[in-house]
């Protein structure tokens, strides 16, 4: 099939990768503009803008959907599929039916769990054992489109948002050339989403890192592992912020009515903090404003932290 490629973050490349090598053509990359990166405000162009250049694929970059001229462009290319990955904005109802088989979207979640721009992290700090990879016909709503297939795997305790979003790339690009191979030969029939099961992830915040020690342990680490490496997690500590950039969940905590942020103890391994509902986290690597990270045992010779104190 001849398709148009909607995307535009590192999530996206490996779905253009694995596009490029199926026996579908790929005939314009539709991407967001060009931004200012680092201090000095360079302009540079998206991940996909950068691979579809370098394998001498169109590239158009409006700044938005919705004008005459973008809707044009895009339409006269005559596609029999659009193909959206992590595009980052809405797709506007004009171009919706442009190609024959409409526009096919990979989200990394089973849907109905999970829609909205943040699925990755939010199952992270939702604390779900499974997540996956849907490909669905976008409509006009927020992920709320007809499933065309779905593949479902285990979280591992050891994923964070980082690991979890190089898998799920890997895997949706698999389900995504699958997904245009039986929509091509007549074998795949969308279905409703079921109306059971549906959440919304909000997008992310930098203020979602901020520690609240009144938490349980366990949901403090799930927030933790969702939120690395952005916006990363953080708590005060003698009138500054502290990041924390790791930690390790407790079998079994210590037993004691300290307070929640409380440190328990010190030691090589870390510095061992109460949490809410008598739990404990192990913070094993952290970074002070302005400062270099260093591992738990190098904080404490710096900063000289006592047993008693409290974070946050």
């Amino acid at each position: 099939m001849r398709t148009v490629f909607f995307g535009t973050p590192e999530f996206a490349l490996e779905s253009l990768r694995r596009l490029l090598g199926s026996r579908h053509s790929i005939e314009l990359v539709v991407s967001r503009p060009d931004k200012p990166v680092g201090r000095k405000k360079v302009l540079t162009p998206p991940p996909v803008v950068e691979y579809a250049r370098q394998e001498g694929l169109e590239v158009f970059q409006p700044s938005g959907l919705r004008s005459k001229e973008a809707i044009a462009r895009i339409r006269e290319i005559g596609a029999d599929a659009g193909v959206v990955v992590a595009y980052g904005r809405m797709i506007p109802g004009p171009l919706l039916s442009a190609p024959k088989h409409g526009m096919i979207n990979l989200h990394p979640s089973l849907l109905p769990r999970h829609r909205g721009p943040s699925p990755i992290q939010w199952a992270l700090v939702s604390g779900d054992r499974r997540t996956g990879v849907t490909t669905m016909l976008l409509d006009e709503g927020m992920d709320t489109g007809p499933i065309l297939l779905q593949k479902g795997s285990r979280i591992a305790e050891t994923e964070n948002a980082e690991s979890l979003g190089r898998r799920l790339a890997i895997e949706g690009a698999e389900l995504l050339v699958q997904t245009l191979d039986e929509l091509e030969d007549g074998r795949i029939d969308p279905r409703p989403q079921p109306e059971e099961g549906v959440t919304i992830t909000p997008m992310i915040r930098r203020e979602f890192g901020e520690i609240e020690w009144k938490r349980p342990a366990w949901q403090l680490h799930n927030r933790f592992r969702g939120l690395t490496p952005w916006p990363g997690c953080y708590t005060l500590y003698r009138g500054g912020r502290l990041k924390i950039l790791g930690m390790e969940l407790l079998k079994q905590a210590p037993k004691g009515g300290e307070e929640p942020g409380v440190i328990l103890r010190t030691s090589s391994e870390g510095i061992l903090v109460r949490c809410g509902r008598g739990t404990a986290l192990l913070l094993t690597e952290l970074q002070r404003e302005g400062r270099r990270r260093m591992p738990a045992d190098a904080f404490l010779i710096g900063e000289r932290v006592s047993p008693g104190e409290r974070l946050g």
